[in-house]
Parts: C-alpha cells; structure tokens; sequence
C-alpha cells in the first residue's frame, strides 16, 4: 500500500511539471522566481560538465506543490543504543527513514512506532532524488532557499543520481552533502566571484558543516560509551544519557556555537534530543572531514575527488573504509 501511495504521489508531482528554460523566458514570471530558476539551470549544468554527475534530464522542469513541505520524513531508533530502525525498499536497500504524504499519516506512523518503545523524530522535506528513475523536477518549496543553499541541494540531489549504495544511506547522505556544498563553493567562487557574497556564504556554510559534524561525532562516542556498559540497567542508562543530552547542548550553546559564521544550526541548542533525532542529523554529517581529506590530498580538485571516491567504491563493502585506503595509498 505504501508503495503504491508514493507512486501516486510522484505520477501526481511529474503530471504538474513546467519546463524551467520556458518558465524563465516568460515575461510573466516573477522577476525573484525567474532568478532562482535560472540559478537552478546553472548549477545543474555544472554538476554535469564541471563535476561530471549524471545530471539526465533533473531539474529541466519545474512542480507548484499545494504546500511548503514535500512530504514529512519518520526516523526510529532504539533507546538504549545507538541504532536505527529501519526500512526496507526494492532498489535503495534498507534506509533509516520513510516519507510520508500527509500531516496524518506521518503521525500515525510516529505513534505506533512510539508505542514500540522508539525514540522517534518527524521533519519535513523540501527535496528528494528517484535516483535518476524518473526526471526528477524542482518542487516550488525549494524557491524559499537562498541562492547557496538552493544551489547546493541541486547538486547534492544530482549526486544521488550519480551514486547511490545499496544500505548504506548515511554514506550517501554525507557524500552527498560533502559534495553539494563543495560543488557550491567551486560554483560561486570561481571565475572571479571570490569577492561575491554568494561565495563568502558558501564558504561560511560549508565551514559549520565541519564543525557540526565534529560536535555531534563527539556527542555520538560520548552516547556509544555509554550505551555499551553492561554494569548498569537501562533505566538507568536512559537517566544518564538525558544528563547527556542536557550537558551537550549547554555545551554547544557555550563553545559551538560561537564557531559558527552563519548562524546556523540555532535550533539545535532548542530541540529535546533523542537517538532518533540524531542519527538523522549524523546522516549528512558523518566523516566530513574524511571526504575534505581527499579533496585536499588531490589539491582541491573536486571532479578527481568525485571520481577517486566512485572507483573505490564500486567493489562493495565499507565504502567509509574504501575512502580511508585512498587516504593511505595516495601520495
């Protein structure tokens, strides 16, 4: 039934879809949206003559949704550790999160899952891949970016075209953001825009990424210690790992957050902690600095890093491990 209501839903999103290079010609369509879009059309051709990605017809056109959110997206996980719950899909393997199409059903499925005994969080989505099954179009909830982040998406979502590995989605979620926002940076900063604001916020961005994902790797080992003592009951883990929780926030309060150039993440210090929600903030986040690694050892050369990463991973198995023995085998 679920695969039949997102097939639904995505027949029902590509039946609405305008063509971009159409849309930015009319004379008739808001001069900020005819921005955007043309935005759009430009970092599209980039993922694809400048990094390579199998682009295929994504992001030519263009879906109006009836709301702001695309679709609201459930993440599960056990309490007592550190580990998702998951789901299983034809193609994509098993993924630690479920879309879902409606206020309703996603909060049903947050209260059965609840009712299991699962730390649960609920967040919506403006953005999402078929992984180059069908052309995927830009849905309107994205126009709300600013041009970095909007840019930056396009092209971490034509990555998922370009890779994708069976189970193993926070790879891909962290690959994909690495990629995005580097791809943004080299986008805005070349050709003379180093002195643009687009490329100083690209920069700034990308900059608290690597301190976010810092702080919440810090925060997962802290959280993983605890979780593996075998002296002390579960009650008495979950008491602890609130005292965590507290104590990390004050902590990013206090130290992370001046760090941050953007102001980002302020809703972090605010949200009521629970594994759920971060193993779904740890997706996009997890071994940034591996990847910026490899970009640094090539000279800075985002394509050459891009195409090292494929090659490793081609093979199967640990692909986090596959990058580690580029770092090691390179000169």
């Amino acid at each position: 039934m679920y695969v039949l209501r997102a097939g639904y839903e995505e027949a029902k999103l590509l039946s609405r879809r305008e063509s971009i290079a159409e849309l930015v010609r009319d004379s008739t369509t808001p001069p900020e949206t005819r921005e955007k879009l043309r935005l759009v059309l430009r970092a599209r051709a980039f993922a694809q003559d400048s990094l390579e990605l199998d682009a295929g017809k994504s992001y030519t056109t263009f879906a109006q949704l009836d709301s702001d959110t695309l679709a609201l997206i459930v993440s599960a996980a056990y309490k007592d550790r550190f580990e998702a719950y998951t789901w299983w899909f034809p193609i994509v393997g098993h993924v630690p999160y479920k879309g879902y199409f409606s206020e309703e059903s996603a909060r049903e499925a947050v209260a059965s899952l609840e009712r299991k005994g699962l730390d649960t969080y609920l967040r919506p989505t403006a953005a999402f891949s078929t992984l180059g099954w069908f052309n995927d179009p830009l849905v309107s909830a994205l126009l709300r970016y600013d041009s970095v982040s909007l840019a930056a998406t396009v092209i971490h979502e034509l990555l998922h075209n370009t890779i994708y590995l069976s189970g193993q989605a926070m790879f891909n979620e962290s690959f994909a953001e690495f990629v995005g926002s580097r791809g943004a940076i080299m986008l805005f900063c070349g050709a003379g825009g180093a002195e643009s604001s687009e490329c100083q916020r690209a920069r700034a961005l990308w900059a608290d990424e690597l301190v976010f994902g810092r702080y919440l790797s810090g925060l997962v080992a802290e959280l993983e210690v605890l979780y593996a003592r075998q002296d002390i009951p579960t009650a008495e883990k979950l008491r602890l790992r609130d005292e965590i929780f507290t104590r990390s926030q004050r902590s990013f309060t206090e130290s992370v957050r001046p760090q941050l150039r953007a102001s980002t993440y302020a809703s972090f210090a605010r949200e009521p902690l629970n594994n759920a929600l971060l193993i779904s903030r740890r997706l996009y986040y997890h071994r940034l600095d591996l990847f910026d690694a490899l970009f640094a050892r090539t000279g800075g050369d985002l394509p050459r890093t891009i195409q090292l990463v494929l090659e490793a991973t081609r093979a199967g198995g640990d692909p986090y491990q596959a990058v580690e023995e580029l770092l090691r085998s390179s000169p």
